[in-house]
């Protein structure tokens, strides 16, 4: 496998591409746990319906833990988008009607989202009775067992010239709620500064999944509480600002 072509490089891992290869290789800072966690989820993803790419092994490559997977060829529904401006309210139902048919898909045992949540929000450095009203919220909502992807963006959806689409990058898939999930969508949407598209996806998430506008609202301060392990400075000051669990009673 040769590492000469690169085809994306997101948060200190990069993504090449060799024949009927994709290689990800993780960089400082992935612990082999991390590395072995997101292989395995990907393994029982693939048990299920949905297209995504088949892991083929997990090795080292230039001392470097790497994910070998199928190369899916396509372009990503960012890049289309991007591409056809004209387009996007087009493209954004049909990413959302991909992400309800995630939704609909049951994969037990992956990681509680919940779980997840509070663990991250345990992490943060947020005052003590803010974390203590996180915590009471999460667990009052709803026990879902959905397949939730953890960072569904346009980015991480790749179209083949005949029109499939398959999902990639399922280190954060978690077994949950499909609005906790769809609020990280959005609020992606909002860090890379899509704003319209960003009310675009909510809009039509709640129209599409028959979803109360409020319900995922009240996921908003959870979702972007435990995003603030892994923010950036600038996304940390964006995150917080969404943290008011008053506003979302």
């Amino acid at each position: 496998m040769k590492l000469d072509r690169i085809i994306a490089v997101r948060n200190n891992k990069t993504v090449y591409h060799d024949g009927d290869l994709c290689m990800k290789v993780f960089g400082e800072g992935f612990s082999k746990a991390d590395i072995l966690s997101e292989a395995l989820n990907l393994a029982r993803i693939e048990e299920t319906e949905l297209n995504i790419p088949k892991v083929r092994s997990v090795t080292v490559l230039d001392g470097k833990w790497t994910i070998v997977s199928d190369y899916v060829k396509g372009k990503t529904m960012a890049q289309l988008i991007q591409e056809n401006p004209d387009k996007r309210d087009e493209y954004i139902d049909t990413f959302v009607g991909l992400q309800l048919k995630m939704h609909s898909v049951r994969c037990p045992k992956l990681f509680k989202l919940k779980d997840k949540m509070n663990e991250r929000i345990r992490q943060t450095d947020l005052p003590a009775t803010v974390r203590y009203d996180l915590h009471a919220r999460i667990k009052a909502m709803p026990n879902h067992t959905k397949l939730c992807h953890g960072d569904f963006n346009p980015s991480n959806v790749i179209v083949t010239d005949d029109g499939e689409m398959y999902i990639i990058d399922w280190a954060h898939a978690t077994c949950g709620n499909a609005s906790a999930d769809a609020a990280r969508t959005y609020l992606k949407f909002w860090l890379d500064g899509e704003i319209t598209s960003a009310e675009k996806y909510l809009e039509a998430f709640c129209e599409k999944s028959e979803t109360d506008l409020k319900y995922v609202k009240k996921w908003m301060p959870i979702v972007a509480a435990a995003q603030l392990v892994k923010g950036n400075e600038k996304e940390r000051e964006f995150l917080k600002s969404w943290i008011n669990v008053v506003d979302y009673e």
